[in-house]
């Protein structure tokens, strides 16, 4: 594997500090430093697979570490903080790739499978796996593929298919197979944490949210809270404070109008709960965050 991981660390290595494009539908890199209000975000679903260094990702009590052994798979959009971390023998930058994740075309997939019956996980929506040589050679194929873009189109498909056939083979495929199947728990979860995420600014309420899902009030924040780690209104709450803390290392408002433009109607429930977020107070971290660069 390690002969695949080089020639793949070989093809991403002209990714920037930030999300990078390929030319290949949904697939992006990533390499070295990455300024941190970007790392603490709501991270899309997606496969993420690490091929230089290391990424430690914590969302609610739970944290994961992976590496150039693993790959990662968010199959929800959740409010996350991540840390990346360079090789610690070569001191080589972290480099990694990421596919987003549709329902749409995992769900296509699994109609042209044999019939096969799948058990309902009630599980976080995140979760770590060792890779194979048949991912990573899936992942190969399509990175490729930015040599030749006029084959784009006609075999990008294709080589997507099968990192997430390989996937759905794998320890985390039961995450595809339920976000991409109507009335699972998982399935159900995602529509309203798609609505959340679109509304954080918005009060909410239980019965609403539950509502959405078809669920009774219990049963929806039983659920919620298994497969994101966050009870609905900590989700909220995380996705206020991350965009947030985006606002104000760009310099876009002071603490005050920051909060407001998040959803708070308190400037001093803002400032604790963010310091207990973040570790620190808004004024002081924004100052941080703009000495670095934003």
């Amino acid at each position: 594997m390690e002969q695949q991981l080089q020639e793949l660390r070989e093809l991403a290595s002209c990714a920037g500090h930030q999300r990078t494009d390929t030319g290949i539908p949904r697939l992006a890199m990533v390499q070295g430093e990455i300024p941190e209000h970007r790392l603490s975000a709501v991270y899309e679903p997606m496969i993420n697979l690490v091929l230089t260094g290391s990424k430690t990702m914590s969302v609610g009590e739970h944290s994961y570490h992976y590496d150039p052994a693993t790959y990662f798979v968010m199959s929800v959009d959740l409010p996350a903080i991540g840390r990346v971390h360079a090789d610690t023998q070569s001191a080589a930058p972290y480099l990694a790739l990421s596919l987003t994740l549709q329902p749409e075309l995992i769900a296509e997939l699994l109609s042209s499978l044999p019939g096969r019956t799948f058990t309902e996980r009630d599980q976080a929506a995140f979760a770590v796996a060792p890779v194979t040589p048949e991912l990573l050679d899936a992942w190969l194929r399509l990175l490729r593929l930015m040599k030749r873009p006029e084959e784009i189109a006609a075999l990008a498909p294709a080589y997507e298919r099968e990192i997430l056939f390989r996937v759905l083979q794998g320890p985390l495929g039961w995450m595809l197979r339920d976000i991409a199947t109507p009335e699972t728990h998982l399935a159900r979860i995602y529509s309203v944490v798609g609505w959340l995420k679109a509304n954080y600014m918005q009060p909410v309420r239980m019965e609403v949210l539950a509502e959405m899902a078809a669920l009774s009030v219990s049963a929806f924040h039983r659920h919620f809270r298994a497969i994101t780690a966050l009870s609905p209104l900590q989700y909220q709450k995380r996705i206020r404070l991350m965009q947030a803390r985006s606002l104000l290392a760009t310099g876009k408002g002071n603490v005050t109008t920051v909060a407001f433009a998040v959803g708070y109607q308190s400037h001093t429930q803002f400032s604790r709960e963010y310091a207990r977020l973040f570790g620190v107070p808004p004024s002081q971290d924004a100052l941080r965050l703009q000495r670095r660069g934003g």
